[in-house]
């Protein structure tokens, strides 16, 4: 007996031998309130006994006979496992024809010639002892009818074979078992095995069903090719007739087996332990079944309840012992025994009759912890007799806690299904009989539950690249999470490659093995939640590999190959391409395209050419490393399929014919000596063809042509195997000379100042000598001070135009002009030139305009003429307006001057005063454009020397300091309400004046009248135009007109439409007018305004 248990140990290895040992065992355990009993434990030994000798003669039989080898197997316990194998320990092949039945018997439907051998060996392993035993040889030969004739079997009889059945297709019979109908009992919860084998010729197919019933779907299986049916956890619902069928094509034979499941003994309901107190009732139930039905028996204490001493509580009803108004002597331990031929049961069941007040085990003060929104468990473990009744309470004043929101269990467990944060707090628990109360404090904290804010995404990553997973967490301050990732549920690799940054998991490198499924997990010790993202890694595909060429034909091949792995994108297509090893090695050029389905191609080749292939796949990601090319395929030699492309026909000079055209490449010449036929003739005349052979060349130039003659032309190419097919004739033409005639009657019609329209007569073609390329107009300004040194502008009218447009003309100006034909050789000779004069235009801004010796009241202005008059000047235009203190205009007044001057001084004007003026010149034609500058007139040295004196002043100091704040103030209260669209006051003063026009300007402070405009309100204070001041040294430069003939025509200098007309629009670009209105340089602003008091 082991020490401090009730464990026998029985150690046979020092102690005698295990047969000693065998027997039934059964252990009691006893104290002063009863003893206690065990189930029966059986121990046998185990056996592994030796096959008992036997003399096996040798079986001969015919081909196609049954044959059943027996194994008849020692009992051992437990019972052996059964094979058979051969003398090399090698198992025998099992089929449908031979086949190991349940008993261990081997089982041939029909034997065969190669079923011949000599070491049929049945062996049995018992497990339990691990000793295989083995049974003597059995020798097998079988005969065939070749066999049958060459042997002695005059001297035999029929009945000295194994068997006296003929090895003629039979219909099926069984081997086992026996008979049309067998029985088979199994024990509830075991599994039921049927067995049919049959013998025949052809060998028999085993068909199983039952009959009124169907076979279990999920516990039926087939064994031994379907020889052997098994029914798994079998119940008394699988009882029934089950029938085998075996079939072939000669007959079907039935064999029935009828099933009976019986059953050991099993609880409906074991005895319980029972509390009671004294004076209380109780039962004590003992419900089994069994097939058939177990027989039930009472013991007390291990003694069979009918010899114990006689107790009035007790009473005794079959299954069920009932108590009433016990006493503490009736405590004791019952058994109950249910037992049937099959086996039995035991339980015991302790009557305990106890007087106790109750008892809390939980201990005190226990702090529970939860996530909200999950359920709650506040254990209340109690003991006591009577059983006491539990109720729970919230807080210290709190009323009882019932079960319409709370869940309170028989073991005083009281469970709060959803917790939720008003759930925190302290609860009692109170247990009480009639023997005494007992309570019990516990705590209950309700905890945020943790979230994952930011989930990792799945992601798709090319090899190499770097990919990164975010995993944010959010969690009850009061706990502290733990988060750790995972890779395909298993801990990362332990490679440097991988890294844990805050909320980040980095993988740097990615390659194929980093695909997988990533998982963010957070821990608490409450709570864990995940969330994963998969990872693919993507790269081009891997090159396709085993090219092989199949199908050889003379102008086709079919091209098979083997995909790489497409590395987690699919393959979308494939590419083939072709190296040309005889005429372009190293180069490889594009041959066809399949889709990425296809792993085969054919192609269709040209001749003469040395092939080798390679294929590329592509999926999205791009192309894949090229595969090794193929093996090199010569195709046959043949005549070209084509002729040279891009034949032409022109002469170089004016006597000869040069006939050009694109060769073919290697390639496409088809076969080895490549050449060209090469042939022409007069388009017009009635000659023959002349042709020659040329090698492989891309002109020839025939010589002695007449000058500009039409011929018809062909190249043909060849080769060794023969000529190509018939070529396109092509037209070309011998060489062009110089034009001879200069185009006639030229004259010149001016549309205005700047534009002239020009008209000619046309060349006879024939005098052209060439192809017509158009007309040529050669034109020039006049100039009385250098006329050696010409400035000839050109202008091209292509096609058989016979008129023109000149753009870009000077205003008032002599122009000469002369018109030539143009071919393909070159100018013709000019025609008579021709003179013509334009109008005056209106002239440009005057040179440059500057404003010297300003004084308190005048101005002097000094300008220069415009550098392009485009006429005779008639007068200049010089308009002026002030500007006031906020950048205001005044009124503009305008003046007439003289041609002759260049220089005007305005009197009259206000003191320190700007003026802005604009200054423009006039012809007979208009007004040209204007220049402008501003200027401001001085101050007054006496008053200026009185506010110095004045400005000396402290008290002047300090009241001019209070001045300008206030107008600062009343400034920036006018500009928020201007801002806010309400008026200035000088609004109101417009609206009173009847004329809205111009006001007069105030001569006695040299401010100017308020002023406005008949725009609207949104334009009272425009600025001025950006970039009107003038530059440091008050002088302003014209702008030079951008005229140019590139705007016109084609050819050098200009573009022209069909009818020589210009296109476009031809205008010079003015400067705007000056406003005529209030008009200020920039926004008021309150800064400008208190510069301008001060």
């Amino acid at each position: 007996m082991k020490a401090g248990s009730g464990t026998l140990i029985i150690n046979i290895m020092s102690e005698g031998k295990a047969e000693s040992y065998e027997g039934v065992y059964q252990c009691t355990a006893r104290n002063e309130r009863g003893a206690a009993i065990s189930n029966n434990i059986v121990v046998r030994p185990s056996r592994s006994p030796l096959w008992t000798k036997e003399k096996l003669e040798p079986i001969t039989l015919r081909n196609g006979q049954s044959l059943v080898l027996p194994c008849r197997p020692p009992i051992g316990l437990p019972p052996a496992i059964i094979f058979w194998m051969d003398n090399s320990f090698q198992r025998l092949p099992q089929s449908e024809r031979v086949s190991q039945g349940l008993n261990g018997d081997l089982y041939f439907s029909n034997v065969l010639p190669e079923d011949t051998r000599e070491d049929y060996i049945c062996y049995a392993r018992f497990n339990h002892t691990q000793t295989i035993q083995q049974k003597q040889p059995i020798s097998v030969k079988v005969l065939s009818v070749d066999e049958l004739n060459d042997t002695i079997a005059a001297n035999l009889s029929d009945t000295e074979f194994y068997g006296a059945k003929s090895s003629r297709e039979r219909p099926p019979t069984f081997l086992t078992p026996e008979g049309s109908k067998s029985t088979k009992e199994e024990l509830r919860g075991n599994v039921l095995s049927l067995e049919c084998i049959a013998e025949g010729l052809p060998t028999p197919i085993i068909y199983w069903t039952k009959e009124d019933g169907i076979l279990p779907p999920n516990r039926t299986f087939y064994r031994n090719f379907k020889k052997t049916l098994q029914i798994t956890q079998v119940s008394e619902a699988d009882s029934g007739n089950y029938q085998c069928i075996a079939k072939n094509t000669l007959g079907t034979i039935h064999h029935t087996i009828s099933v009976t499941v019986k059953a050991a003994p099993y609880w409906i309901m074991a005895p319980q332990n029972l509390v009671l107190s004294p004076g209380e009732n109780g039962t004590l139930i003992c419900s089994a079944n069994g097939d058939p039905k177990p027989r039930i028996n009472w013991l007390m204490n291990g003694v069979p309840i009918e010899i114990t001493p006689d107790d009035p509580s007790r009473k005794i009803d079959g299954d069920i012992i009932i108590f009433s108004n016990v006493q503490e002597r009736s405590s004791a331990v019952y058994q109950c025994n249910a037992s049937n031929e099959y086996g039995y049961l035991l339980a015991n069941a302790f009557v305990n009759v106890l007087a106790e007040p109750p008892r809390i085990l939980t201990p005190e003060n226990t702090l529970y912890q939860v996530i909200a929104n999950r359920p709650a468990m506040l254990d209340c473990a109690f003991f006591g007799s009577p059983l006491p009744t539990i109720e729970w309470f919230k807080g210290a004043k709190g009323s009882a806690l019932h079960e319409d929101i709370y869940v309170l269990h028989e073991n005083g467990t009281l469970e709060i299904p959803v917790a939720q944060k008003d759930s925190t707090g302290t609860y009692t628990c109170v247990a009480r009989n009639k023997l005494g109360m007992a309570k019990n404090e516990v705590h209950l904290e309700v905890k945020d539950p943790t979230r994952i804010i930011k989930q990792p995404e799945y992601a798709v990553v090319q090899r190499g690249s770097t990919v990164s997973f975010e995993c944010k967490v959010k969690h009850d301050h009061t706990l502290v999470p733990t988060v750790t990732w995972l890779k395909d549920n298993n801990e990362l690799p332990n490679d440097e490659r991988f890294s844990v940054d805050g909320d980040q998991l980095v993988v740097t490198d990615v390659g194929d093995h980093d695909s997988g499924t990533y998982t963010c997990v957070a821990n608490t010790t409450l709570d864990m939640v995940s969330a994963s993202a998969v990872l693919s890694v993507v790269d081009v595909p891997n090159p396709p590999f085993d090219l092989e060429l199949t199908d050889q034909q003379d102008k086709s091949v079919q091209l098979s190959w083997t995909p790489g792995d497409d590395n987690n994108s699919p393959i979308t297509k494939f590419i083939i391409e072709y190296e040309d090893a005889m005429h372009e090695a190293g180069l490889w050029h594009h041959q066809a395209e399949v889709s990425g389905t296809q792993t085969t191609a054919e192609l269709k080749l040209s001749p003469f050419v040395n092939y080798s292939f390679r294929v590329l796949a592509v999926n999205s990601i791009g192309r894949s490393l090229p595969s090794e090319a193929s093996e090199q395929y010569l195709t046959k030699a043949a005549e070209p399929d084509n002729n040279p492309t891009a034949v032409e026909g022109l002469g170089s000079e004016p006597d000869n014919l040069v006939i050009t055209w694109k060769p073919l490449n290697g390639f496409e010449s088809n076969g080895p000596g490549l050449q060209y036929k090469v042939s022409w003739r007069q388009k017009d005349g009635d000659d023959e063809w002349t042709s020659v052979v040329v090698a492989n060349v891309s002109k020839y130039i025939v010589s002695g042509t007449p000058t500009f003659v039409p011929y018809l032309i062909k190249v043909q190419a060849l080769n060794d195997v023969g000529f190509a097919p018939e070529p396109a004739v092509v037209l070309g033409h011998s060489g062009e000379d110089l034009p001879m005639v200069a185009p006639g009657n030229v004259h010149v019609n001016v549309v205005n100042s700047t534009l002239a329209e020009v008209h000619w007569d046309p060349v006879p073609l024939k005098s052209i000598r060439g192809h017509l390329q158009g007309y040529r107009i050669y034109y020039w300004k006049a100039s009385q001070r250098n006329r050696r040194h010409l400035e000839k502008k050109i202008l091209t009218f292509q096609g058989s135009k016979t008129h023109g447009m000149l753009p870009g003309l000077e205003p008032f100006s002599h122009y000469t002009l002369n018109v030539r034909v143009v071919n393909g050789k070159g100018e013709g000779p000019a025609s008579p030139d021709r003179v013509f004069h334009t109008p005056e235009g209106v002239p440009s801004a005057p040179s440059s305009l500057k404003i010297v010796n300003p004084t308190l009241d005048s101005l002097t202005l000094e300008w220069d003429p415009p550098s392009h008059p485009n006429g005779i000047l008639t007068e200049y235009t010089l308009k002026y307006q002030p500007i006031n203190s906020t950048h205001e205009l005044g009124p503009l007044v305008d003046l007439k001057i003289p041609a002759n001057k260049t220089r005007w001084t305005l009197k009259n004007l206000n003191f320190s005063t700007r003026y802005k003026f604009y200054l423009s010149a006039h012809t007979a034609a208009g007004l040209g454009s204007q220049i402008t500058e501003e200027a401001m007139t001085t101050v007054d040295e006496a008053m200026a020397s009185r506010q110095v004196d004045i400005a000396t002043q402290g008290w002047f100091i300090g009241l001019m300091c209070a001045v300008a704040l206030l107008i600062l103030i009343l400034l920036i209260v006018c500009f928020i309400r201007r801002n806010k669209g309400g008026k200035y006051p000088v609004k109101e003063k417009e609206d009173a004046h009847a004329d809205p026009e111009i006001q007069p300007m105030k001569e006695d402070d040299g401010t100017f009248g308020e002023y406005r405009s008949l725009e609207s309100d949104a334009e009272d204070h425009k600025p001025l135009k950006k970039g009107s001041r003038t530059p440091s040294d008050r002088t302003v430069k014209k702008e030079d007109s951008d005229d140019s003939l590139v705007d016109y025509g084609e050819g050098v200098n200009g573009q022209f439409n069909e009818d020589g007309s210009f296109i476009g629009q031809y205008s010079g670009k003015k400067e705007k007018e000056p406003a005529e209105g209030n008009e200020s340089s920039e926004a008021p602003s309150p800064v400008n305004a208190m510069n301008s008091f001060v």
